[in-house]
């Protein structure tokens, strides 16, 4: 019943599995859930993967329960330590009991490999699988799908995404032409090739009660409708570089720097102390845009850029970075 989003008779915990390619607006999402948990007075549990060895946004987390899961991605590298994980929040449960879990992979996982550990022993008798939400950037999209401008990866990947999804969040819709969101709604349908339920949003932003309601009914979800032979290969070229020892910078510079990186750079985070403000930032690079929020000086960051993107040449961008140090 809608309404009643999280309550089941099993007492099983519900879980939400957040999905969606680099920079397409799952952490938003997220925070909007946990936002509305907290209207509701529920406690949440958050299992967070990052592609590389540092974590940038765990400080939008603050007070909540987060597991971290870093150096890899669920659906490969790491999936034993996702049902790790998974055994100490049992553990933990028996004294600190949880009322949802979210599980966010990295932009380029796989969502059935995270359901094929929640559907498995025993996760299956302690965890309810509620949705998959896959988040689509509605900004970048044709551009992901075209031949000429993305890889064969890339556009398997956003397929794989939107197939395991059963929600599936168009974002950033703002930043798409009216009439041209429209066809990138029938190309979905399409790619799709069942009907999927899709909502737009702006910066994540969903009625709570759609976004919350139970989504998937089967226990026994089949992958017939997959290639699964490729999964554990399909983001090989992926790779996050980290520069570390950043000076102050100047904020457009900064801006301009990211914006003309290299195209098979995908996304961008991390903290930059910007110069004359004598304060940290953390930054967020996606779809060529740049959003800074300000970072109290009590959380103890230090500065670090984080790129991630395909095939990407180091020593271009190590190159390039120097140059906005010169200036």
């Amino acid at each position: 019943m809608r309404g009643e989003i999280f309550i089941n008779s099993s007492k099983k915990i519900p879980v939400y599995v957040l999905s969606g390619f680099l920079g397409s607006g799952k952490t938003t999402v997220l925070l909007n859930m946990l936002e509305h948990c907290k209207k509701k007075r529920l406690q949440p549990g958050i299992i967070l993967n990052e592609i590389g060895q540092t974590n940038v946004e765990g400080h939008l987390f603050e007070n909540q329960k987060v597991f971290e899961l870093l150096d890899g991605c669920i659906c490969c590298t790491i999936q034993e330590d996702l049902k790790e994980t998974m055994n100490v929040l049992i553990t933990e449960m028996e004294h600190s009991p949880l009322d949802v879990l979210f599980i966010e992979g990295t932009g380029v996982a796989n969502p059935m490999e995270i359901q094929e550990v929640l559907l498995s022993h025993p996760y299956t008798d302690q965890f309810d699988l509620m949705s998959i939400i896959t988040v689509l950037d509605a900004s970048n999209y044709l551009e992901y799908q075209s031949i000429f401008s993305s890889s064969t990866e890339v556009r398997n990947l956003i397929h794989e995404q939107m197939i395991c999804g059963s929600l599936l969040v168009l974002n950033k819709t703002d930043l798409v032409p009216l009439n041209q969101l429209e066809s990138i709604k029938q190309k979905i349908t399409k790619k799709s090739k069942q009907e999927k339920t899709i909502m737009e949003s702006v910066y994540g932003k969903i009625d709570a009660e759609l976004l919350f309601e139970k989504r998937i009914h089967s226990v026994t979800i089949g992958k017939s409708s997959l290639d699964v032979e490729h999964h554990h290969h399909h983001h090989s070229t992926l790779q996050a570089l980290k520069l570390e020892d950043c000076p102050v910078v100047r904020k457009k510079g900064f801006e301009k720097w990211l914006k003309h990186l290299p195209a098979n750079v995908l996304r961008g985070k991390g903290f930059v102390e910007i110069e004359s403000s004598h304060q940290l930032y953390s930054f967020q690079y996606a779809s060529r845009k740049v959003a800074f929020t300000p970072v109290p000086a009590a959380l103890n960051r230090k500065p670090v850029i984080i790129l991630i993107g395909l095939g990407l040449d180091t020593e271009q961008i190590n190159d390039h970075w120097k140059q906005l140090v010169k200036q």
